[in-house]
């Protein structure tokens, strides 16, 4: 059985192409991540190129879903915080 006759003009999408081939990338990419959690340099550069990284599919830690919501119980602030503010109360999740 022949898929595609020679004398046939086969024209594809390019963007259903480039969609398919990176969602197969990104599937062998986190398959690989899941079994290593380490990314060579080729994968690394192939996620900073199309700004994704395995970690983005991971469901989120429990302890990360209950602070956020103690935290939405709290009364807010309008007060900006500055990176630094930022990065200590990150870090203390």
């Amino acid at each position: 059985m022949e898929l595609i006759k020679p004398e046939e003009n086969l024209k594809l999408d390019s963007e259903f192409l480039v969609n398919a081939v990176v969602g197969l990338m990104k599937q062998n990419i986190f398959n690989e991540f899941i079994k290593t959690r380490e990314l060579s340099n080729a994968n690394q550069e192939f996620c900073e190129k199309i700004d994704w990284h395995p970690v983005d599919e991971l469901p989120m830690k429990e302890s990360f879903i209950k602070e956020l919501q103690r935290i939405e119980k709290e009364p807010h602030t309008s007060q900006t915080r500055t990176p630094e503010e930022f990065n200590k109360w990150c870090n203390s999740l």
